[in-house]
């Protein structure tokens, strides 16, 4: 893909999107709001992006023909997250329809080990990694790495699913049958004092950058969101001279989130990349002056860049589902939430709820990053997940 192929798109074309989940949900709304058509792929019937889009295509992401109809239907496509079929999109785009970003680009980062591969060959900083090929093997780079590492499934790895952290030989043996016959890698536990991530935009005319965000994690599934990250400016400029040198090095267009480990020396290192919107960059929505989904919808398009400036200090918090219900829900408290000057609720239209489940988030403004985090945390002690009462 290069420039010449990324074309102007004025309202009312159509934007295919594959995937309906939140991400897509929230790039809908804006889509939408800015007059444009969209179309949604996903196998779920009724899922969060396709409740609020023009019309979705029920089928599975490895269905050749839905990929052909979506394209017949668009002006361009792109994708909400990076679990879906990057060789149908590449034979989709030597037909002549357009995919952004490239297929190109989500073949290389939907699999974490040619990801990791690509970063170390263009000179970024990534924990050690190695293929495993045999049990034999992975003890081996276990014992080298002092018995404290990483087993990382290649595909298909999000929300802790497909990443398991082992401290001792136990475990390893413990673990080792859950992978399967899956590609697997390991990699050096790294002892990071923060967590950060950035939203990188790329569009024709350049690269713009979104604040830093400090997350926080736990199981591999995030928690919450500070926005700046308390880190100093000299972290932040060698995280957007990395940033830039990564996508530059993608020579593609799109909203991309680069996640980081911040070490002790404050030294930086890159975990991950996504081709996408991310949940590390909900704060954007209220937070900022064109959010990431805006952003989105502005660069498959054609159209400039919006602002990434900052409004104020935000807090973001993910809803989370709990060991105690499962199934229908409603949420409680909303009315007390609401109370809160500057805090917003979403919900993603989910049915059902479960155990660590994203059914929501919830973004604090303030007049400081911890006003906001106060706030948010005050919000979030109010609302709960209950049982649906089918009497009422």
């Amino acid at each position: 893909m290069n420039s010449k192929s990324l074309r102007k798109l004025y309202p009312p074309a159509t934007i295919g999107v594959v995937g309906g989940g939140q991400l897509g949900r929230m790039f809908v709304f804006e889509a939408k709001r800015m007059g444009y058509h969209v179309i949604v792929l996903d196998p779920k019937a009724n899922s969060p992006a396709g409740q609020v889009a023009d019309e979705q295509i029920v089928a599975g992401y490895n269905d050749e023909a839905a990929y052909k109809e979506l394209a017949i239907k668009s002006d361009v496509i792109t994708y909400e997250f990076e679990h879906i079929d990057s060789e149908i999109l590449e034979g989709v785009e030597k037909e002549g329809y357009m995919v952004v970003p490239s297929s190109r680009t989500l073949g290389l980062i939907q699999n974490k080990y040619k990801q990791k591969t690509f970063l170390k060959e263009i000179g970024v900083k990534v924990p050690d990694f190695w293929m495993v090929k045999s049990y034999e093997d992975l003890k081996t780079k276990f014992e080298f790495l002092s018995q404290r590492a990483i087993i990382k499934s290649s595909r298909d790895g999000y929300d802790g699913k497909g990443n398991l952290i082992i401290k001792n030989m136990d475990d390893l043996d413990k673990v080792f049958p859950e992978f399967g016959n899956q590609e697997i890698f390991i990699e050096e536990f790294i002892d990071y004092i923060k967590e950060v991530s950035i939203i990188v935009v790329r569009d024709y005319s350049g690269i713009s950058f979104y604040p830093v965000s400090e997350n926080v994690h736990r199981n591999s599934i995030l928690i919450n969101s500070i926005v700046p990250a308390s880190i100093p400016d000299k972290v932040v400029d060698r995280i957007h001279g990395i940033s830039e040198k990564i996508v530059n090095s993608l020579d593609d267009f799109g909203v991309y989130c680069i996640e980081f480990f911040v070490d002790k020396n404050l030294d930086v290192l890159v975990n991950e990349i996504a081709p996408r919107p991310h949940n590390s960059g909900h704060y954007t929505i209220e937070g900022c002056v064109a959010s990431q989904f805006e952003q989105l919808v502005r660069v498959v398009c054609g159209m400039p860049a919006g602002s990434t400036q900052l409004r104020m200090p935000c807090a973001m918090y993910n809803i989370l589902g709990n060991q105690d219900i499962s199934g229908d829900y409603v949420i409680g408290g909303l009315d007390e939430m609401l109370h809160y000057e500057d805090c917003h609720f979403h919900l993603y239209g989910k049915p059902d709820t479960s155990n660590l489940r994203k059914i929501g988030h919830l973004t604090a403004l303030g007049e400081t990053s911890d006003d906001a985090d106060f706030k948010a945390r005050k919000a979030m002690s109010q609302l709960r997940i209950i049982e649906k009462d089918f009497k009422k």
